[in-house]
């Protein structure tokens, strides 16, 4: 088998390279085990604020300005409801953060996205005394069913592999990699946390933070808005809420904690004061980068080895933008951003 691409890896960032490649007619084949969980677990949120200080995210605009039409494309090509447009709500704890939030609606940067309309909490179950702050422009990728949309549609074309990667295996020539019986002109590691594992990409500092999410039913709430008050709470259907997350660096398996749980749990009873039933619990290990920014680039040795890593927190929003970079890197030589260029970092 010959193509032009084995991306090891689909996850928000394996998926956002290979709908570069599918749009300009490149061949390609996918190596994915299911070991890494971060993208399956995330809460999917598209927000070009900072909440906790109330500045833009990196690079926002032109963010969403890529990824928002390519999730439409998925959810036609998929025939999967994926992005549910749902606006955040930012509950303010004094007259101080009101007066910061008018500050930075002002900003040409922000004015957009703050409404400068303080919304009255009118929520019994809710105390919000200063009440909230709205963002518009905000979403929610439903991040699980996509990739088990995407998954299901590369296996019914013959291209995914659903094994472990060998690097062992890897062969790598001046002009073509060779795999197994596959032989290709590129060889894109798009796996997560499992770049800790990759000796061609380990050298990059990868920072993996654990997060957990839980489920609850909570019939009384009814809330039709993410809010955002020490912790997240994102309404789903059938009065479920997913409340998250927690940020843990020791411990680095994919298993749920009691520890986590309590936590999420805690900061939630200071924000809603109805009874809930926890469902559900998950846990997955977020590919972070001590400069929050992610990791993008060519192997300094083996120029047909390349990286798409470190998306964080934001991957919804920001796996898009740096898939198309580096297919331009790649294919028509464009300079990469050197906030995202690996070789920011000493090999």
């Amino acid at each position: 088998m010959k193509v032009d691409y084995i991306i090891i890896g689909i996850g928000l960032a394996g998926i956002s390279f290979c709908e570069q490649l599918k749009a300009h007619n490149k061949t390609f084949v996918v190596f994915d085990n299911a070991s890494q969980q971060s993208s399956t677990v995330a809460g999917g949120l598209y927000n070009p604020v900072v909440l906790k200080r109330f500045t833009s995210v990196w690079k926002s605009k032109e963010q969403l300005e890529i990824a928002l039409p390519l999730y439409a494309h998925l959810e036609k090509k998929l025939q999967a409801k994926l992005d549910y447009k749902i606006p955040v709500y930012r509950k303010f704890a004094s007259l101080e953060e009101q007066n910061d939030w008018f500050a930075a609606s002002d900003k040409p940067i922000l004015s957009e996205y703050l409404s400068e309309t303080i919304i009255k909490n009118k929520n019994r179950a809710i105390e919000a005394n200063f009440g909230f702050g709205k963002v518009l422009g905000t979403g929610r990728i439903d991040v699980k069913t996509m990739i088990e949309a995407y998954k299901a549609d590369l296996l019914k074309h013959n291209l995914l592999f659903e094994e472990a990667f060998s690097y062992d295996a890897l062969k790598i020539e001046s002009k073509t990699v060779q795999y197994q019986n596959i032989t290709a002109s590129h060889t894109v590691f798009s796996e997560g946390y499992g770049l800790v594992k990759n000796p061609y990409f380990n050298y990059l500092p990868l920072v993996p933070a654990k997060g957990e999410l839980v489920t609850i039913y909570a019939p009384d709430l009814k809330i039709n808005y993410v809010l955002k008050a020490g912790v997240f709470l994102i309404p789903l259907d059938n009065d479920l809420y997913i409340v998250g997350a927690t940020y843990e660096w020791k411990d680095l398996s994919n298993d749920i904690t009691k520890k986590a749980k309590e936590d999420l749990l805690n900061k939630l009873k200071k924000l809603i004061s109805c009874s809930f039933k926890v469902e559900d619990q998950v846990a997955g290990i977020r590919p972070t980068v001590k400069d929050r920014r992610p990791l993008v680039g060519s192997h300094q040795k083996y120029k047909n080895l390349f990286v798409l890593n470190g998306l964080g927190t934001r991957g919804v929003m920001i796996g898009p933008y740096v898939a198309k970079q580096l297919y331009n890197f790649i294919e028509n030589n464009t300079p990469l951003e050197k906030e995202i260029d690996i070789n920011r970092f000493s090999f």
